[in-house]
């Protein structure tokens, strides 16, 4: 009796195919052991403890419930009596059940294995796909964020520049307004002086016409009424301004006041020895031909004014005559350029200029024109020295031998060319401090006349006026061109006494005797050059005499002319001058020359 199984459909087109036996069921045979049975129900056994995850695998729910019959059935019946053979038969049945319930087959394994291999592979490509999606989105958002940034400090900054744009365009009219304001203010001042200034000139001429009577009372009530009311405005004008300001700078302000008014009365009191003294001595000067600083102050201004008011207004109001003047002009400034420290060139040159001023085959100049042009050569000469001496002192030399050969050939040159050095260095040719009064005996119309009649000019380097190095090194050059045409000697006729050489020691009498002079930053340095131009031939003119001098300048640039005192002040140029006046003078002492 045989039993058979039914087989599983399986899709699979591969099937294990194993070694079988000529049994049906692949059981062993009649001539196999007896122990096969047992062998084989414990392998059975065993196999049923497999991975729960196999057994589902492999087989459908209907062969997972025969499965479990067949484990519960038993083999032998005790009641039932079968053959060996029959019994036999019942065994290879079960065992070949048993074995095809068990059968794996691998196709559906590995179809099985596929799903979850493509399920897992499309989690993960899910999960790769949902953060880079996440990622992109980020990045938008980012991106975005960034841009919304961006735009937004865009803004910021176009408000930020139009908040400037019109904050500046507040502050320029509001600078605006003040420049108005100040124009405003400056023209009502201006007004407000010439009105004074209308009633100061009629004043003037009343007070003039009574002078003739009692001139000299006339003269010092004059004066001390115009002292009083100036200083009257001054007091006024101080204590507006010590209103304005903190307590602090009040009190230094009454302090600096108060040192100012000693030094005003200890220096009145010096002028007024000066003056007493001048008076004593007028006699004896005029016996001496000699004069003092202020008459020498009041010729030299006195020649401007009357060379400006009188040829120079005359040749520029007349069209023919400025014609004339400017064609000649423009013939000596290229000729002044063109100077070189060569003989021939200073004579020829020289010669030319002469020619230019008093021509031999043409009838003579008219007298302004005449006047005009020898003003013109001066200026071009002090002015051709402002530059070419301060870069190269050597080149004062040249200048000097054609100022000599002009205020030696030309009439009135002489006159002329110091007037116009006093109009470009102020008092220092003389040298004066330039008074508080004009040579009207009067105040200076304005501030910027005084400062204009000191010498000082505007600075090149920008707007405003020349600070103290630029007007120090300007005014040198000019003084070491003067110096050498002192140094020149006269071979013809003496030249005039503003060009002679004893002018050298005035200038330093007066120069020493000034407390004024000396505190001044451009002291040290004018000293320097005139001993740097001067000082060893004077020493062979004036012999220990010039040693006292020279000595008075040691001790006012190592000690001080007064205690604590030293020339040219404690500023930064007087110190660097006085170094190189101490050289000049260890020079001169051990007979050096300078060139």
């Amino acid at each position: 009796m045989r039993f058979r199984a039914p087989r599983s459909v399986s899709p699979s087109p591969v099937r294990g195919h194993g070694h079988r036996n000529s049994s049906t069921f692949g059981l062993y045979s009649d001539s196999d052991s007896e122990d096969y049975a047992s062998e084989l129900e414990s392998s059975f056994n065993a196999d049923s403890d497999d991975d729960n995850v196999s057994i589902a695998s492999s087989s459908s729910s209907s062969s997972f419930a025969l499965l479990s019959g067949i484990n519960k059935l038993s083999i032998r019946t005790p009641h039932i009596s079968r053959t060996p053979l029959e019994q036999r038969e019942i065994d290879e049945t079960v065992a070949s059940i048993r074995l095809r319930t068990r059968y794996v087959d691998p196709y559906e394994e590995w179809e099985k294995q596929a799903r979850r291999d493509a399920f897992k592979t499309a989690r993960k490509e899910l999960s790769e796909t949902h953060t880079r999606l996440s990622e992109i989105q980020q990045q938008t958002e980012t991106e975005l964020e960034k841009r919304q940034n961006e735009q937004r400090l865009r803004q910021q900054s176009e408000a930020k520049r139009q908040v400037e744009g019109f904050r500046k365009q507040i502050l320029d009219d509001e600078v605006k307004l003040r420049e108005a304001w100040k124009r405003r203010d400056k023209d009502l001042w201006e007004r407000i002086e010439q009105t004074i200034k209308m009633e100061e000139e009629k004043l003037v001429k009343r007070l003039e016409e009574e002078r003739k009577i009692q001139e000299e009372e006339e003269r010092k009530r004059k004066e001390a009424e115009l002292k009083k009311r100036l200083e009257e405005e001054k007091r006024l004008k101080e204590e507006a301004d010590r209103k304005k300001e903190e307590e602090e700078k009040k009190r230094l302000q009454e302090e600096q006041e108060l040192r100012e008014k000693e030094e005003a009365d200890r220096q009145k009191l010096l002028d007024e020895e000066r003056e007493k003294k001048e008076a004593s001595e007028v006699e004896l000067r005029r016996m001496l031909s000699l004069s003092s600083s202020s008459e020498d102050w009041r010729v030299a201004r006195t020649n401007l004014q009357n060379l400006k008011s009188g040829p120079m207004r005359f040749v520029k109001a007349n069209k023919e005559m400025k014609a004339e003047w400017g064609r000649l002009r423009r013939q000596i400034v290229p000729k002044i350029g063109q100077l070189t420290n060569d003989p021939d060139a200073i004579s020829r040159i020289s010669q030319q200029l002469i020619e230019i001023a008093r021509p031999s085959n043409q009838p003579p100049h008219n007298e302004s024109i005449y006047f005009a042009l020898c003003s013109s050569m001066a200026k071009c000469i002090l002015l051709q020295a402002e530059t070419e001496v301060l870069a190269e002192k050597r080149s004062a030399g040249p200048l000097a031998q054609v100022a000599f050969v002009l205020i030696e050939t030309l009439e009135h040159f002489a006159s002329i060319f110091f007037a116009k050095l006093v109009q470009r260095c102020g008092g220092w040719p003389i040298p004066i401090v330039v008074p508080a009064l004009d040579i009207d005996e009067l105040p200076w119309n304005e501030e910027e006349d005084r400062i204009k009649a000191s010498g000082v000019r505007r600075s090149i380097s920008g707007d405003g006026l020349e600070n103290t190095e630029e007007y120090s090194n300007r005014v040198s050059a000019i003084m070491r061109v003067y110096f050498h045409i002192l140094k020149i000697r006269p071979m013809n006729k003496p030249l005039d006494s503003m060009f002679q050489l004893p002018r050298y020691w005035t200038w330093f009498a007066r120069m020493i005797n000034d407390s004024r002079l000396l505190r001044d930053p451009v002291a040290p340095q004018l000293i320097y050059t005139g001993l740097d131009v001067l000082g060893l031939e004077a020493l062979d003119v004036w012999g220990q005499q010039w040693v006292k001098t020279l000595a008075l300048i040691h001790q006012g640039i190592t000690q001080g002319y007064e205690t604590g005192k030293l020339i040219g002040g404690d500023t930064t140029e007087g110190a660097a001058a006085r170094t190189r006046t101490l050289v000049s003078l260890e020079n001169i002492m051990n007979g050096i020359s300078s060139s």
